[in-house]
């Protein structure tokens, strides 16, 4: 959290009405989308002109969470989300570390004299005006509900406020299967629940939503499996024909990735990707235990992330990106035959 001289002087910068931008990472998942918007619509409630402004769209999946029209996209309109952030007395950075997640946003951002403050919970945070960075938090939604008690505007967290942030509780702990969930997070979801979030009406929202074009794809998905048992690793390919061919919508693969930890007594599973639109790889990679699929993203695939949920990417192509990942496997032997929780 916030050091208690840093709370008095956040909350000393907005004891009155100022414009506010909230800023979620590139392609913002459930974390990056949840903690936003509550953020931003909690600070209009107390009085600040507040307006969260995205790099890009986000997954159809996530449209129902309240407030979610009000997100402005700078992929549509650069110049307007421009604008925005250069009139901003104060702008809060959430669930990314570093100025380059935010795209063509980061040089505005730069330029801005605005106060930034940065909460988010990945590792290796950049330096802003204030920073609230966390790595054993499970989401950066946890995060900012803490904020909101230590600022004390708890009395203006509604029932909408309430689930946008369950919402990030939700999708970043894999529905609270991940190691990295803790007693307080199981508290700040009691706590919202309480406020008005309804967590059975949200699991559905997020789950039972399924287009048939993205259960075709995810039966390619299964199909490309590749399974690695002496190292306790699943790897799944796609490549963009195999994306377009099946109808694939931004956000249809989101969470494809676990499905190889779900084999017993694998550890590692990866999703490796060919982008729709640019020319290069994305991936995707998870772990359980205390295999630090962090160190790996972050050394070879110019990627980094937690330590069991990192992203990556490859400019080779797809199957030389293989090439390379099945090569590394031989490094990493020992840490995957003898991770343990």
């Amino acid at each position: 959290m916030f050091t208690a001289e840093q709370i008095s002087e956040i909350k000393t910068i907005l004891n009155k009405s100022k414009r506010i931008v909230v800023i979620p990472h590139k392609n913002p998942d459930g974390d990056a989308i949840g903690s936003t918007l509550a953020l931003s619509e909690l600070l209009k409630k107390i009085g600040h002109q507040a307006e969260v402004v995205s790099p890009n769209d986000y997954p159809k999946f996530l449209k129902f969470i309240p407030f979610a029209k009000n997100v402005f996209n700078a992929d549509f309109n650069f110049a307007g989300a421009e604008i925005k952030i250069k009139k901003a007395d104060v702008i809060f950075l959430l669930d990314f570390n570093t100025i380059d997640r935010i795209d063509e946003l980061q040089e505005v951002v730069k330029q801005s004299s605005a106060k930034k403050i940065l909460i988010d919970h990945h590792q290796q945070p950049g330096t802003f005006d204030f920073v609230y960075s966390d790595t054993s938090m499970p989401a950066t939604c946890e995060m900012v509900y803490h904020f909101i008690q230590a600022m004390g505007w708890d009395e203006y967290l509604d029932a909408d406020i309430a689930t946008c942030l369950y919402v990030g509780l939700l999708t970043d702990t894999g529905s609270f299967r991940f190691p990295s969930v803790q007693p307080s997070t199981l508290e700040t979801a009691a706590a919202l629940m309480k406020k008005g979030a309804i967590p059975y009406k949200i699991q559905d929202e997020l789950l039972d939503n399924a287009s048939e074009a993205k259960l075709r794809i995810l039966s390619k998905f299964l199909d490309n499996m590749q399974l690695f048992p002496e190292y306790k690793t699943a790897l799944f390919t796609m490549t963009k024909d195999e994306l377009l061919s099946n109808g694939f919508e931004k956000g249809d693969t989101d969470g494809f990735v676990n499905y190889g930890l779900n084999l017993k007594d694998y550890k590692f599973s990866v999703y490796m990707a060919e982008d729709t639109q640019k020319d290069f790889i994305k991936i995707s990679f998870r772990s359980k235990d205390d295999f630090d699929v962090s160190e790996l993203a972050r050394t070879h695939f110019s990627g980094g992330g937690h330590i069991n949920a990192a992203g990556g990417k490859s400019e080779l192509s797809l199957k030389e990106t293989v090439e390379k990942f099945v090569n590394l496997l031989p490094e990493y032997a020992e840490k995957l035959n003898n991770s343990h929780s």
